[in-house]
């Protein structure tokens, strides 16, 4: 029978140009984050490498490769299910925002390529084109765990609410997106997405973001969170490299989903979502 509850930790990375330190650092945090408890463990979006188009070519490695061999050997060691945040993936002459997933043996389990790329023009604000150097992933991507089932996206995904249904569709409880939100969307909408998904979908959220260097070319807003099937927020960091901890409470998803039981009451003769990927 499956445990009601699990820990889980976020590791908000303060990432730097060197990819070795980076590395090492986020071996490092994970094996802190297991020590403090957790079962599961998740890196933030590009945690080998500055974020950046002029940086994804120079960072780049295949699957597998020196950071992924480092993500499995970590959750071996740890023996905890770990989710490496992501990193920019080289295959076949393409690039891709990657993220990974291996089990306490070590093994990958799950791989997610972004699927909406970041493309923005805020007047003023903030202009990033993703797609001026990486291509788009294919499809939703899950993975099991004796606890529950997650799924899996990457930043800018979090802003479309037909991906987070589909995942609830195939049954997951936890959501999680490793993403660098800036100091534009940070404080807009950060917080409210994730509160947003966690609510719709009644299950618990997880993002999960680099520290904050003020120094970087993209600055990241930072707070990694967790928000739970109420929409509310149970644990939160501020800009600075940490760990944050919560429980998963599984039975808490069920209460909520029993008490207002929207997936019961769809209209489908008025409305449907189709799922189209076959992953």
């Amino acid at each position: 029978m499956a445990a009601s509850k699990f820990k889980i930790a976020l590791v908000q990375l303060f990432v730097t140009a060197n990819k070795s330190e980076n590395l090492a650092r986020a071996s490092k945090l994970i094996s802190q984050a297991a020590g403090g408890g957790a079962n599961l463990v998740a890196l933030p979006e590009c945690f080998n490498s500055p974020y950046g188009t002029k940086f994804f070519p120079e960072y780049a490695e295949k699957i597998p490769g020196e950071s992924t061999n480092m993500l499995a050997k970590a959750a071996k060691d740890n023996k905890v299910f770990l989710v490496g945040g992501s990193i920019p993936e080289e295959d076949g002459g393409k690039l891709y925002n990657t993220s990974t997933v291996f089990n306490p043996e070590g093994e990958l389990i799950a791989k997610f390529r972004k699927v909406h790329l970041f493309d923005i023009d805020v007047p003023g604000k903030i202009r990033f084109q993703e797609s001026e150097v990486l291509s788009p992933g294919s499809g939703p991507v899950t993975f099991d765990t004796p606890y529950c089932k997650v799924g899996l996206a990457i930043c800018y995904d979090i802003r479309f609410p037909e991906l987070a249904q589909i995942y609830t569709r195939r049954g997951c409880k936890l959501l999680l997106y490793p993403g660098a939100f800036n100091m534009t969307t940070g404080p807009a909408h950060w917080e409210l997405l994730q509160r947003g998904r966690a609510l719709d979908n009644q299950l618990y959220v997880g993002t999960i973001s680099p520290a904050r260097d003020e120094k970087a070319s993209y600055v990241a807003w930072g707070h990694s969170t967790l928000v739970n099937p109420w929409g509310e927020v149970v644990a939160k960091a501020g800009p600075e490299e940490e760990i944050i901890y919560s429980d998963v409470d599984l039975s808490y998803v069920d209460e909520v989903r029993s008490s207002i039981p929207t997936s019961n009451q769809r209209r489908a003769d008025i409305y449907n979502l189709q799922d189209m990927s076959k992953s």
